[in-house]
């Protein structure tokens, strides 16, 4: 896990060691703070706390037909497919196969259920095999990568985006879903635990199984998706907004000057 962006260090060389010439650095939550404590030790008082910043910008030029038959969708009835989206580059400790035997058994049992993973393919092993298991797998699709716009714009018409990584400093693609008002569903880890609040800002699985089960709860408690929906939008306005980590940041550089 990445604990710490490393904002600055000091222009001093020698025998000084890294840790001693940080002159800030910044975590995305407490927790991650706490964790570099242990690491830095003496240097807990350079480290700051701020969120990870959102902007979503969602293009016009998108045709979701379009996109869902190049991903290998076929179906006549496009507006009648729930898609689950899994936004993640191909890489181990993102686990995109992680759900993909339990959401082909779901999508068998009903075929409105469809999961496409999208996102950079980082490594070239993992991509092989994930390229051969979506082959072979019914109801599951690998599409490829789209222009951050683009990608926006997809997440916005899907049915919700998902969160499959082993561990995690702070999911973009989570934020960003909430931003468009997209229910999330994540896999309970303390990265993604940190920002969703289970049943109030989206929801939290720790197996494939329960998965399913909080993706059919989902299905059929709308007053439970209009929540997380409402709720995590509010919370990116509060705690994400691009103007308040500008500002954190200007104010540690001017501390430099």
């Amino acid at each position: 896990m990445k604990l710490l962006f490393l904002a600055c260090l000091s222009p001093q060389t020698g025998n000084h060691t890294t840790a001693e010439r940080i002159r800030f650095a910044v975590a995305f939550t407490d927790k991650l703070k706490e964790e570099a404590e242990l690491c830095l030790l003496s240097q807990s008082s350079k480290i700051y706390v701020q969120p990870q910043g959102i902007h979503t910008e969602v293009t016009e030029k998108f045709c979701w037909t379009e996109f869902l038959r190049s991903s290998g969708v076929s179906s006549e009835h496009v507006d009648e497919l729930r898609v689950f989206l899994l936004v993640c580059g191909l890489r181990r400790v993102k686990d995109p196969l992680y759900l993909v035997e339990v959401f082909s058994e779901w999508h068998c049992e009903d075929p409105q259920n469809v999961l496409v993973i999208i996102g950079p393919k980082i490594d070239p092993v993992l991509t092989v095999e994930v390229e051969a298991v979506v082959q072979r797998t019914a109801g599951v699709f690998l599409a490829q990568e789209r222009s951050q716009q683009e990608l926006h714009a997809a997440m916005k018409r899907c049915f919700a985006v998902l969160n499959s990584s082993i561990s995690e400093g702070m999911s973009a693609a989570i934020l960003e879903a909430m931003d468009l008002g997209v229910p999330v569903l994540a896999r309970d880890i303390p990265g993604n635990a940190a920002i969703v609040q289970h049943e109030l800002t989206g929801l939290l699985y720790s197996s494939p199984q329960e998965f399913v089960h909080q993706s059919q709860r989902l299905l059929s408690d709308h007053e439970l998706r209009e929540r997380v929906v409402r709720n995590g939008k509010l919370y990116v306005e509060e705690h994400h907004g691009l103007k308040q980590e500008r500002e954190t940041y200007q104010r540690l550089v001017d501390t430099l000057l």
